[in-house]
């Protein structure tokens, strides 16, 4: 895989998504971003996205990086047991993570090239790892990532039939000290956002299209399903 011309950058006003796109410029690349906050993107909004995306014109994406999560909200934590569940928590939490990419996919394929490599990457865990959990909570998490998985899975294969070249993957950054995960990762970290950015557009330079539809992690290792 080769550094793209452009890029598109969903989430970047987050410490991840600011990273890369401030990764993908230091190399050279065009990046477009997009975010909640500085741009009214709202992903969970059907309606948002098609706004946002009428403006691309006729733009060629040659990556899509979907930075955007949700672990839990200001107020709440991770369940540690089904007695801990609530509906709205995980709806929001399957909302942002696994349905606004959904959304993405539906609304962006168009603006990737059927003529040459493309990246359609969204920010999964290894905690959406079926086969690798043997500790159980987290479910409105684990859930969304797994559906998330999935749902990439589904759009390589969809993908493959117009664009050859395309590579649609989930990447597990690690414990990444950024603001989302501070109060959950208790130190525990395995890089900083900028350290990541780094690792993150590395793996995706050394995936080729047999790897599109799988989950990789910061050192390109492959995660279960």
């Amino acid at each position: 895989m080769m550094l793209p011309e452009t890029a598109l950058v969903v989430g970047a006003s987050g410490g991840l998504g600011h990273a890369v796109s401030a990764e993908l410029i230091a190399r050279g690349v065009r990046v477009i971003r997009w975010s909640r906050r500085d741009d009214g993107v709202d992903i969970t909004d059907e309606a948002s996205i098609q706004r946002a995306a009428a403006t691309l014109g006729e733009v060629r994406l040659d990556w899509i990086f979907v930075a955007t999560g949700r672990l839990a909200g200001d107020d709440q934590h991770p369940e540690r047991r089904f007695a801990d569940l609530k509906l709205e928590q995980m709806a929001t939490c399957m909302a942002v993570n696994a349905i606004g990419p959904a959304l993405l996919i539906k609304h962006l394929s168009r603006f990737l090239p059927r003529d040459g490599s493309c990246v359609f990457a969204a920010l999964s865990a290894r905690l959406g790892s079926i086969e690798d959990n043997r500790l159980g909570g987290w479910m409105s998490y684990r859930a969304a990532k797994a559906a998330l998985n999935q749902v990439l899975r589904c759009a390589s294969v969809e993908m493959q039939r117009k664009r050859k070249q395309a590579v649609v993957v989930g990447l597990h950054p690690g414990t990444v000290d950024t603001e989302m995960t501070r109060r959950f990762h208790r130190g525990r970290t395995t890089a900083t956002a900028e350290e990541s950015a780094r690792q993150l557009v590395d793996v995706l330079l050394g995936l080729t299209p047999r790897d599109s539809g799988r989950v990789f992690d910061y050192a390109g290792r492959r995660i279960p399903f």
